[in-house]
This record gives C-alpha cells, sequence and structure tokens, in this order.
C-alpha cells in the first residue's frame, strides 16, 4: 500500500497546532524528506524518505526540535544460535532496520531486546528479517507499548489525578480571595481573624504547590521551547500563570516595589488557571482515544492464536508464530486466522466484514479464505497464503492509518496561520499592557488583560480541527466498507460533479451468459460453438467465460487450439485443426477484412436489445454473432439515483458498442454514455468528460479490471470496486470492500460530511480566537467596564477544545446515504446491520 521509503512515526510533546506546524516545517526542510504530514489528533508524523538513512535524519531533527519519535521495545526468541557469530549476525540484521534503534542479543537466553521507533518498524518485519537468515524468531512477550487507546486512557487518568490534586489546593484560594471580593463579610472576617498578610502568604503556599505539582509540565515543556525561540501553547499557560503568580509574590513580600493602590494578588488566578487547562486536557484524552476507535475495533478482528497442525496434530500457537505454508484448522464459528487456500472440507464463511454481503460464502478445496472473516457451522483446512502484516486485514488497517494520518489541503492554510501564531499572541499580550500602561491606566489591569490575552489564544482548537474530522471520518467511511487508500481524495472527493462509471463488474455484475448463436448460411450451432468455446477458453475476459460455460452446460467437446492471439479491445485469433478462427467486435472483422453484411442486422437488434454481441468467423467468411446479456446489478439503478440527488451527473464508459451501452444506460438513468471505447481510450474519454460544458467541479472514476488501472490514475478521484482486480486498488484514491455501486454514494456523503465537519471546527476555532482575543485585551473596558479574567480565559480556551473534538466526534454517527444493509462494525467484528 506504501512505498519502501514511507515512514510513520509516533511523535511526543505535540499539544497545539504550532508544535505540529513546527514539525512539519523541520520535517520538510531536510534534504531527502518529502510528503510530510504530520497531526495532531493521532500524534503521528508520515513522510517519504529518498533513502531509509534519511531516518537518522529526521529522528536528530524531531530531538532539537523538542518532539522525539515515541520509542518502544521488544523481545524476541530467537532460536538455531550456537555461538557468537551467531549473535553477531542477528544483532546487524536486526540494526539494520530502519527504525531500529539499539539491539542486544543474549546468547544464554536465546533472546533479542529490541529498541525501535514506533511506526518505522513492525516485530513482525524484525521476525523475518531473523528468519531470512536462519534464526527463526518469535514474540517473546507482548510489545511493551500500549496501543494508542490504551494510551489515551492511561493519560486521561493521569491528568484527572493532577487536575483533582490542583483542584484540591487551588479552592482554598479561589474561595478566601473571590469570595472576599464577592462577598465584603467573609473579606472583613479574613482580614479580623488571620489578616490579610497571613491570607496571601497561604495563598501563596498553596499556589506554589500548584505550579511545581500538577502544573509543572506548563513550565518544564513550555520554558525550553520559548528558550529555542519556537513557543507552544505550554509557553503561553507558562508565561500568563508565572506572570500573575510573580506580580502577586512581589505584593506579597515586597509591596514597597508597588504604589499602594497596585498592591494586588492573583494567586487564584495561576492556580484555577491550571486545574481549568487541566480538565480540558483530560476531556481532550479521552476524546482522542475515541477518535481510533475504529482502528481498534479493526485490530479487534485479529485472532490472538491458531490451531496449526504439527506433526498430524492440531498445536494451538500465537498468530504472530504462523508462516506462510502452515496448515491451519479451523472449527465451527472461529474466527480465521490469517489468509490462505482451504485444503481438506468444506463450510460457508461469513464475509461480510470484506464483501459487505451479508449471505455466507461457501467454501470448498481450492477455495480462498480471508482473515478475521468467522467459520459457519462447518470445519476445514487451510495452507496459510499471506501471514502478518501481507493480510488482506492488515492491508485494510494500514490503508485506514494511512489515511487518518494524511494531511488535506484545507490543511495548508492552517499550517500557515498556527506557525507564526504563539509568537503572534505573545507579541499581543506585550502590546496589550503597553498599550494600557501608555493609557495610564494600573498595572494591575494591564497584567490582568495580558494575561488573559495568554490564555485564551492557545491554538489547541485550529491544530484539532482538521485531524480530528479526518480520524473519525475515514474511521467511519472502513465501517461502511469504504477505505480512503489516499487522504486528499477524502477532500476532492466532496467537490466532484461528474462520475464516470466503468460498465462490467461496476455497472453490471460482471458474469456474463450466452443469450444468443445466431448462425450463417452453412454453419452448424455445435460446429461454430466448438470453435469459438476452444478458441475462448484460452481468454480471461469474461464474455469468454460466458461462452466456455454455455458449450460445457451443452457438453461440446473443446479442440486443441494453436497460434493463439490476442488484440486488445478487438478480439483474438487462432488455428484449430488448420482453420483461422476469429472472434471479436466488428473491428476486428473490418480490419481482417471479413464481410459481415448477412449478420450486421442481427448483431445491431441483439445490441439494441441491451446484449453484447460478438462476430466469429472461420477460414475468413463470417460464420455466427454470438451474444452475451450481462445482467445489471440489482443496485446500480438505486445507487445512481441517489447520486443523481446529490447533485452529480452519472456518465459510462464502455467498450461496448453504443446501442447495447445506452440500453444499459436507460435501464439504470445514466445521463452520458461514452462507448466503443478501447482501454487506452478511457483517459481520453475522461478529459471529454471534464472538458464538456465548461465543467467546474472535479470527476471520479468507478472501475474494477486491469484496463480500468489508467483511469482510475488519471480521475481526480479514482474509486476501485474492492472485488475487482489487484491493480485496479493499487491505482484507485478510494476503495470500496464490496462490488455494491452503493459504496459510491456512502464514499461521497461521508467525504462531505467530514468536510462539512472540518469546516465547522475552523469556523469555531478562527472565530473563537477572532472574538476573544480582543475582548481578553479589554477592548470592551472603556464603554463597558468588562474586562476578562484569566480564569475565564482558561476555561473558554479548555471549552474550544472540547467543542472541536466533540463535533468531529458526530461523524461517527453518520449513516449511509441510501437504506441498505451495511457494513458496521460491532461486537468485535465487521457485522450487517440495518441503517436507522
Amino acid at each position: 500500500m506504501t512505498g519502501p521509503n514511507h515512514v510513520m512515526l509516533s511523535i511526543e510533546g505535540m499539544s497545539c497546532a504550532s508544535c505540529v506546524a513546527r514539525v512539519t516545517r523541520g520535517l520538510s526542510r531536510l534534504d531527502g524528506v518529502s510528503d510530510v504530514s504530520v497531526t495532531l489528533a493521532d500524534e503521528r508524523a508520515q513522510m517519504d524518505l529518498q533513502a531509509p538513512e534519511r531516518l537518522e535524519d529526521v529522528v536528530r531533527s524531531l530531538d532539537k526540535l523538542g518532539f522525539p519519535a515515541r520509542r518502544a521495545s521488544v523481545v524476541l526468541n530467537v532460536a538455531s544460535m550456537s555461538c557468537a557469530s551467531c549473535v553477531g549476525r542477528v544483532d546487524r540484521v536486526l540494526s539494520a532496520l530502519p527504525g531500529v534503534i539499539e539491539v542486544s542479543v543474549n546468547l544464554a537466553a536465546e533472546t533479542a531486546t529490541v529498541t525501535y521507533l514506533e511506526g518505522a518498524v513492525r516485530p513482525e518485519e524484525m521476525i523475518a528479517a531473523a528468519g531470512k537468515i536462519g534464526y527463526p524468531a518469535t514474540l517473546a512477550e507482548p510489545e511493551a507499548a500500549e496501543n494508542r487507546g490504551q494510551r489515551k486512557e492511561a493519560e486521561a487518568r493521569e491528568i484527572a489525578r493532577k487536575a483533582l490534586i490542583a483542584a484540591v489546593l487551588a479552592l482554598p484560594v479561589f474561595v478566601v480571595e473571590m469570595g472576599g471580593h464577592l462577598v465584603p463579610a467573609l473579606h472583613h472576617w479574613i482580614a479580623a481573624t488571620i489578616g490579610q498578610q497571613t491570607s496571601w502568604m497561604l495563598q501563596f503556599a498553596l499556589t506554589t504547590l500548584v505550579l511545581i505539582g500538577p502544573g509543572r509540565l506548563f513550565y518544564v515543556k513550555g520554558i525550553p521551547a520559548l528558550l529555542r525561540g519556537a513557543p507552544d501553547m505550554n509557553s503561553l499557560v507558562a508565561v500568563g500563570t508565572a506572570a500573575a503568580y510573580l506580580y502577586s509574590v512581589v505584593a506579597t513580600f515586597l509591596p514597597g516595589l508597588l504604589p499602594a493602590s497596585q498592591r494586588a494578588v492573583y494567586f487564584e488566578a495561576a492556580s484555577v488557571i491550571v486545574v481549568l487547562i487541566l480538565i480540558g486536557r483530560f476531556l481532550e484524552a479521552r476524546a482522542k482515544g475515541r477518535t481510533g476507535a475504529a482502528i481498534r475495533k479493526l485490530l479487534g478482528l485479529r485472532p490472538r492464536s491458531a490451531r496449526v497442525l504439527r506433526d498430524g496434530e492440531a498445536v494451538e500457537v500465537a498468530i504472530d508464530a504462523i508462516r506462510v505454508g502452515d496448515v491451519l484448522l479451523v472449527r465451527p464459528g472461529e474466527r480465521i486466522a490469517v489468509d490462505g487456500e482451504v485444503t481438506e472440507g468444506e463450510s460457508h464463511v461469513d464475509e461480510s466484514m470484506i464483501s459487505g454481503e451479508p449471505l455466507p460464502v461457501a467454501k470448498a478445496a481450492g477455495d480462498a479464505v480471508t482473515g478475521g472473516t468467522v467459520n459457519g457451522q462447518g470445519s476445514f483446512q487451510f495452507r496459510a497464503t499471506h501471514v502478518g502484516a501481507e493480510t488482506v486485514l492488515a492491508q485494510i488497517i494500514r490503508m485506514v492509518e494511512q489515511a487518518q494520518g494524511a494531511k488535506l489541503p484545507i490543511q495548508g492554510l492552517v499550517d500557515k496561520i498556527t506557525l507564526w501564531f504563539v509568537p503572534a499572541v505573545m507579541g499581543a499580550a506585550l502590546a496589550t499592557v503597553l498599550i494600557w500602561l501608555a493609557f495610564g491606566a494600573d498595572l494591575t489591569l494591564a497584567l490582568v488583560a495580558g494575561v488573559s490575552v495568554l490564555i485564551i489564544a492557545c491554538p489547541c482548537a485550529m491544530g484539532l480541527a482538521t485531524p480530528t474530522s479526518i480520524m473519525v471520518g475515514t474511521g467511519r467511511a472502513a465501517e461502511l466498507g469504504v477505505l480512503f487508500r489516499k487522504g486528499d481524495a477524502l477532500q476532492q472527493l466532496s467537490g466532484v460533479s461528474v462520475v464516470a462509471l466503468d460498465k462490467t463488474g461496476t455497472v453490471t455484475a460482471g458474469r456474463p451468459e450466452l443469450t444468443d448463436l445466431v448462425l450463417a448460411d452453412g454453419f452448424e450451432r455445435a460446429e461454430v460453438l466448438a470453435l469459438v468455446a476452444a478458441v475462448e477458453a484460452r481468454s480471461e475476459h469474461p464474455i469468454a467465460e460466458a461462452v466456455v460455460r454455455a458449450a460445457e452446460a451443452e457438453g461440446v467437446a473443446l479442440a486443441e487450439v494453436s497460434q493463439f492471439t490476442s488484440f486488445t479491445g478487438y478480439g483474438v485469433r487462432a488455428l484449430i485443426a488448420g482453420r483461422e478462427i476469429l472472434v471479436g467486435a466488428d473491428r476486428l472483422m473490418a480490419r481482417e477484412g471479413v464481410e459481415i453484411a448477412p449478420l450486421a442486422g442481427g448483431e445491431a437488434r441483439l445490441a439494441a436489445a441491451g446484449r453484447t454481441a460478438l462476430y466469429a468467423a472461420v477460414d475468413g467468411r463470417i460464420a455466427a454473432v454470438i451474444a452475451v446479456s450481462d445482467p445489471v446489478k440489482p443496485s446500480s439503478a438505486e445507487a445512481i439515483a441517489a447520486l443523481h440527488k446529490m447533485g452529480l451527473q452519472v456518465a459510462m464508459i464502455t467498450g461496448d458498442k453504443r446501442e447495447t451501452a445506452e440500453a444499459i444506460a436507460r435501464e439504470v438513468g445514466i445521463d452520458r454514455v461514452i462507448a466503443g471505447v478501447l482501454p487506452e481510450g478511457k483517459v481520453a474519454a475522461l478529459d471529454d468528460l471534464r472538458g464538456e460544458g465548461g465543467q467546474q467541479g472535479g470527476l471520479a472514476f468507478v472501475g474494477d479490471g486491469i484496463n480500468d488501472a489508467p483511469a482510475l490514475a488519471h480521475a481526480d478521484v479514482g474509486i476501485a470496486i474492492g472485488t475487482g482486480t489487484d491493480v485496479a486498488i493499487e491505482s484507485a484514491d478510494v476503495v470500496l470492500m464490496s462490488g455494491d455501486l452503493r459504496g459510491v454514494v456512502n464514499a461521497v456523503e461521508v467525504s462531505r460530511a467530514v468536510m462539512r465537519n472540518i469546516r465547522q471546527n475552523l469556523f469555531w476555532a478562527f472565530g473563537y480566537n477572532t472574538a476573544l482575543i480582543p475582548v481578553a485585551a479589554g477592548v470592551l473596558y472603556p464603554a463597558f467596564g468588562l474586562l476578562l479574567s484569566p480564569m475565564l480565559a482558561a476555561g473558554a480556551m479548555g471549552l474550544s477544545s472540547v467543542f472541536v473534538l466533540s463535533n468531529a466526534l458526530r461523524l461517527r454517527r453518520v449513516h449511509p446515504a441510501l437504506d441498505e444493509r451495511r457494513t458496521s462494525v460491532a461486537g468485535g467484528h465487521l457485522q450487517m446491520a440495518v441503517a436507522e
């Protein structure tokens, strides 16, 4: 799914959009590093490297930026080591893997402890590398690193603990100081009992505990970033709380430095700001953990172990220990562990997680099975053909992960703004203080306004606006059977105005049946069918398969064929017992000089009836017209009607004759037909569609065959039917896990929903800062006497991020555009569910 030098890393320490912008800018400046995409919501960076060696530069750059790549460790059991040279070879091969930082091989324990960069390399790749040089390896224990959801849950618990401690310490400070302002009697009581100075000293002690305890993290991360000249949101909080705290310390212990009218303390502001921001981060961490729910559910489809036949007996082994060629036993109701081919037994398998089809599929010897699908009542054995990262399920997970980490074009504007946002905010805060002092305001008012600007302008919401929507949206799309292989397709698909469809296998079922065999004078049906079927048996075209199936059904014996030649887009030619046989379209007959007039009328009538008609010639003489009918998929008309309701035009591009194509188009409601197109002509056909009528929107193309690959790559958005060829899937931007055209409708619906959600988030994030920074600076104070408290600013800042995350999580409830049975993740595996 990705290039050999595509790298995905987990990043530590990012807390706002300016962090993302700095990491993106720092990595993009490195030689040999391109297509950098950094996302805050999942704390990951993706990039393409010119060579694997560039990864060291990337890691060093991240360390210098203060956002190190997350490390993990794994222990492998390594067999067949007998001496120090074995240790050295294992050490070298593991150390050579891109992303491996440190390797420690222990000969006595027969283990290798590997420290590596999360995302850059997988334990499965380490196992494969050791196995290739003759040292079979297995996982000695589960990966030490928790998965992202568990990590976020643990992080949320830790933040909640800190917030609780901070709240307990800050509450007395808040009650004493703010309560004294709001309730004069309380103020007088405090003055008459412990006195104002003692009260301030108690507030100093409690606030100091808050700042050096739960609030310490803001200073540990924020101050170094500020000193590097790259302040982040932690820097804003650190500077804001420090300003309020230090001013209060001066007022408490060095009152002579301040005029009597300006001796006031803001310990409650410093402590409560820490509490409110920690609460906001707790809510963020919980919400972030939920954005990756789809990936965790997909991971849940993988069984932890399977029964492998060893020396004739079924042995329970870990999933990572299964190798290509192993024979596995599957019992009734069990989940299939890896991809493979049935060798013995029969059963029915629920493949709805892949195909979206609710009916179980019959499996017998020779049939392929897919890891993650569920066996029915039967029992069978199968040979593993793809394991680990090569299984279909692993590739699906990888596609979703990559799409979730993608950067959309709309994010470019956000990055440019947020890169300079924090420095600009710090400048605005300083300017606020200076302006108030210049206009004769006291230092207290100027300080409150400056601190409020610092606190309220943290760009967390900006950084979360786009990636959280992408993560939730692509995850939900996967649940609906739509995989976005390329992240920018998510944005481009929302803007398409024309959807072009391939015909065979896309609009139609792709399994034609022979309907007519019209003979020329002097030819017999059995003779012609035997000759044509013998030639077509060499072809893989669906029409050829229909002819062969008909011959088999009629018991016709197939003759020996020699000198078989296929002419792409025209037909085929072969020799049978010295006789030349041609089978193909009218253009093949014209090219070979075969007169088709005797059967041209019959061919035209068949084509007008929506059937695909081919000519057959024997020794240069027309022999028959063969007609096949490829039935339209039951859902095609419904899907095309839904696309029309979305305001989209629908076109069909096919190599069939115009009469046949237009008959199908009338049946399903297609607007525009481009027929008689050779495979290489589909790209030109797409250009024609773009040019017609000054088309303003984008163009999507849907196909499934090898000959659709160029068009899929050329379209603004290529959509591959998942039941099609690997080549088509690799060329596409979006993959539908089933062969149902309704998946196209759902893909467009999800795309539009995600883009709406992103625009809402960006409007809130930018609108919030645009509106409240001036308020925090005190523009309303001269006219209305309103000045935003730093505590309220902290609360508003936290709520802005929570709003953006909550809005993005609404995408989890996106329903298919059509009322159909759809794939959804439930109960630990992909099942069929009825849309509400």
